[in-house]
């Protein structure tokens, strides 16, 4: 047997990433004609976020994932503790408080970072579950679900009043992902889905009817969320517009790097694959998504590869919210969904939403290895 390096890993991962990083920062340097001052070195900062990334990834090979599902419900109190301390010390940005300042540094975002808790803690509980009942009754399942349920709703009712969400709907991806993979009886899920419809139909039900009673019983905040939501099919705003306008005139190879036509809000951040697309055109769009799906490919393949239950739940958490950001992302720049502020993974800029990613792969990685340690 010949002994491989802990720290291998396999190039389907990294060449990905290096594509990524290469897109990232061409389409970031491309949004600064369009920007002000304080936005023109967004691309030296990305660069910067992504080197520390590399070195959080590495970090958590060096510990381990064991290190990690041993010590899951401490790493989730931290993430509701900052998401607890965000709402009184945090920054308040576009009627938003979801962000630390850090001297230095800049900001981070606590929610960002709980995904990476959250995913961990139910690999954990799903597991230990699994272990404690080999044949469980509906009884024991319906007391985990409660269980779940509570450590879920904590992080999402702190989220929410921020509010962000977008990550809460992140929360609720992974949870229901992770115990769809943890083999629960099926009619859970039928039952959940249903409850789902009912609550979002008595939502809108009061929205449309009495829209004072909404107003009353869920607040100002969730009134203008809901009203940003229902009202996006017909709306005419400048942000997606203006990001039609970019997509559309490009063609098949683009205006060219440098050469977005038209500014958009937030175009560095959740409408960056409207920058891309606009720089590049149609081939360009076609070929990120190609490099995205390989890489998505790349880390379910890895669900079979996984030599314990922790890891098998934890590719199906990180697998489920980074299709869900990938979906929503994209078409939310081209109109087919409501726009919130949900991130392109490894391309937007932002220091959590990237450093959050490359904690996973590092999760990732640590899997990958298990294959690759040792050969023949």
């Amino acid at each position: 047997m010949k002994h491989i390096s802990k720290f291998k890993v396999e190039l389907s991962i990294l060449i990905p990433i290096f594509l990524f990083f290469i897109i990232s920062i061409i389409s970031i340097h491309s949004t600064q004609k369009l920007l002000s001052v304080e936005y023109q070195s967004l691309w030296i900062k990305q660069i910067i976020w992504y080197i520390i990334g590399i070195i959080l990834s590495y970090s958590v090979m060096f510990v381990g994932n064991k290190f990690l599902y041993n010590n899951a419900y401490i790493f989730y109190i931290i993430g509701v503790i900052l998401l607890a301390l965000v709402l009184p010390f945090g920054i308040n940005v576009n009627n938003a408080t979801c962000w630390f300042k850090i001297p230095l540094i800049g900001t981070i975002q606590p929610s960002e970072f709980m995904k990476i808790f959250l995913i961990i803690t139910l690999s954990r509980m799903i597991s230990d579950f699994n272990d404690k009942y080999q044949n469980a009754e509906i009884i024991d399942e319906l007391k985990f679900i409660i269980k779940v349920l509570i450590v879920v709703l904590i992080p999402s009712i702190l989220t929410f009043i921020e509010p962000d969400t977008g990550a809460v709907i992140m929360y609720l991806i992974i949870t229901f992902t992770m115990l769809f993979i943890g083999g629960l009886r099926k009619r859970w899920f039928i039952i959940t889905i249903a409850l789902a419809i009912i609550f979002l139909g008595t939502l809108l039900g009061i929205y449309y009817s009495n829209q004072d009673l909404f107003i009353k019983l869920f607040g100002t905040s969730f009134f203008y969320r809901m009203d940003r939501i229902t009202n996006w099919s017909s709306s005419s705003g400048m942000q997606l517009k203006n990001s039609l306008i970019a997509i559309g005139s490009a063609g098949g190879m683009g205006h060219g790097i440098n050469n977005t036509p038209i500014y958009f809000p937030e175009m560095q951040t959740d409408f960056i694959f409207a920058v891309f697309a606009s720089n590049t055109g149609l081939i360009g769009s076609i070929s990120l998504l190609i490099i995205i799906i390989f890489f998505d490919l790349t880390i379910i393949s890895y669900y079979n590869k996984s030599s314990t239950r922790c890891d098998k739940f934890t590719i199906s958490g990180i697998i489920g919210v980074l299709l869900f950001q990938q979906i929503y992302n994209i078409s939310m720049t081209i109109g087919l969904l409501p726009i919130m502020g949900i991130t392109l993974p490894f391309i937007s800029y932002g220091g959590s939403s990237l450093l959050s990613y490359m904690l996973l792969l590092g999760i990732v990685f640590n899997i990958s290895n298990e294959s690759l340690r040792y050969t023949n």
